[in-house]
């Protein structure tokens, strides 16, 4: 263990295996049992993978590949580091935009979403109606007021 570090506290509270609560399990075995890598799942899709890492996962999801606008974010996500804020926001803005997706996908079909219930507003008007109301009036003036200034220019 490394001295220079040891006046944090707790530094190098996993460095004796006796210390770990699974070193009973792990020393019933040949070999160490994290040593011991799964059977690589076969790609059968398009897997993004961290540039951190230099194999993928052994055990991958493949019921979603990456597919339209979300897709072409999330590849764009995966070419920066994980400790980069651009790789995170990107992937949020793509699972927003692969929500939007969805929603065209089944207006295509025929489904129309019902977004007044999937957001709970019925439930949101019956218990917080005067902020309801408060937020319908300024968003009103606020319609009013942009009117108002466009049609004098």
């Amino acid at each position: 263990m490394d001295k220079k570090y040891a006046h944090i506290k707790g530094w190098g509270i996993d460095q004796d295996p006796k210390n770990n609560p699974n070193y009973p399990m792990r020393s019933d075995r040949a070999g160490d049992i994290a040593a011991q890598r799964p059977v690589q799942q076969i790609e059968h899709v398009e897997i993004l993978q961290s540039i951190e890492r230099s194999h993928p996962s052994a055990v991958i999801g493949t019921t979603l590949p990456p597919a339209g606008c979300s897709g072409v974010l999330r590849r764009i996500a995966f070419k920066y580091s994980e400790n980069q804020y651009r790789h995170w926001l990107t992937l949020l803005l793509a699972d927003r935009v692969q929500l939007v997706e969805g929603w065209v996908e089944d207006v295509q079909e025929g489904k129309y979403p019902k977004l007044f219930i999937i957001k709970n507003k019925k439930i949101h008007w019956e218990h917080h109606q005067i902020r309801r109301v408060k937020k319908l009036a300024v968003t009103g003036l606020l319609i009013w007021g942009i009117c108002k200034i466009l049609k004098s220019k």
